[in-house]
């Protein structure tokens, strides 16, 4: 069966999730992901999916290494892993410093060297029950489970952009979690895992390569174009990260008329000056037809994992959401 997963990151109550999880298991969706940011706690949500679903695999997209403990993450990773009978998958990043430092008041310092120890923590603890660790940036004297994890070892998969990264996610996770991808993004990501898991004497086979894919499925190509429009203004508005992304897309121009329009006038500003052409680029934006063909485009640029990501709003965003997940099920 062709491989889709669906993530969800803002728009819809934990409860309508929970049910978009179901329909996506019934539609035979390989894996359902789950955001946090300010969207709702994602270990809760995904134990109330695990509850709801026995066949559909359930990750995170992505649990900060800087929001929660090591030890913490590890526990929770491995509480989901039990309740869900063995289909966890554990996505860590780093986040990003706007969000970490204002909304948490935690410093976003080393993030690289934070990933690897925290990789390095959760491994140890589900592994054995009990983890002690020195690394570059946590120290842990001991933390032991007072439970019996399920398995003894939970898929890893790591969130990327940049070569550093990517080749990061190549030499230790299991798998790679894009986003706001182009397909020349997705034959670059393939590159650079594989250069990392040959320096880590891996076949670059090893990992997986996935990818979100900010999606809104519509009757017409201007109505879900509109519909995806205020996302990619506050991503690239708001995120350095991910201005410097779209615009080593090829939209340069169009991502510092977007980041002054945010400056001045917040997300709305920054919607407006948003281009179909970056749309076009880097989401599933069109009718059902089209947004199929679009998947296909990434498959064959070596996207392993396509997870489409519907970006929906206001009173009928369930509705939107589900409308996406029917239109793209495999």
């Amino acid at each position: 069966m062709t491989r889709v997963g669906v993530a969800f990151s803002g728009g819809l109550t934990p409860p309508d999730i929970v049910e978009c999880v179901q329909l996506a298991e019934t539609l035979g969706y390989e894996s359902a992901w789950v955001a946090e940011g300010h969207g709702g706690d994602q270990f809760a949500i995904l134990g109330a999916c695990a509850a709801a679903t026995r066949r559909i695999r359930l990750g995170t997209s992505i649990s900060s290494v800087f929001v929660r403990s090591a030890p913490t993450i590890g526990m929770a990773a491995a509480t989901l892993d039990q309740l869900s009978n063995g289909r966890f998958i554990l996505g860590l990043g780093s986040s990003h410093r706007v969000q970490v430092e204002p909304e948490h008041g935690i410093p976003f310092v080393r993030p690289t060297a934070r990933l690897t120890d925290t990789i390095a923590i959760v491994r140890a603890l589900v592994r054995d029950g009990v983890v002690s660790h020195r690394g570059e940036t946590i120290t842990i004297e001991r933390f032991d489970l007072w439970f019996p994890p399920l398995r003894s070892a939970i898929a890893i998969y790591v969130a990327a952009l940049f070569p550093r990264m990517l080749e990061l996610a190549g030499q230790l996770a299991d798998g790679v979690l894009l986003t706001w991808p182009t397909p020349r993004a997705i034959v670059r990501a393939v590159e650079h895992v594989a250069i990392g898991a040959r320096r880590a004497g891996r076949a670059a086979t090893a990992v997986d390569i996935a990818s979100l894919i900010p999606c809104a499925v519509a009757d017409s190509v201007a109505v879900a174009r509109e519909a995806m429009r205020p996302a990619v203004g506050l991503y690239a508005g708001f995120f350095p990260r991910y201005n410097r992304l779209l615009a080593e897309a090829g939209f340069e121009d169009a991502v510092r008329a977007i980041k002054e329009a945010f400056a001045r006038g917040g997300r709305e500003a920054a919607a407006k000056v948003v281009p179909d052409e970056l749309i076009d680029a880097v989401a599933l934006a069109g009718t059902a037809d089209t947004c199929r063909e679009r998947l296909a485009a990434y498959r064959g640029a070596g996207l392993a994992l396509p997870i489409v990501s519907p970006r929906v709003v206001g009173p009928d965003a369930k509705l939107m959401a589900m409308k996406a997940i029917r239109a793209l099920a495999p």
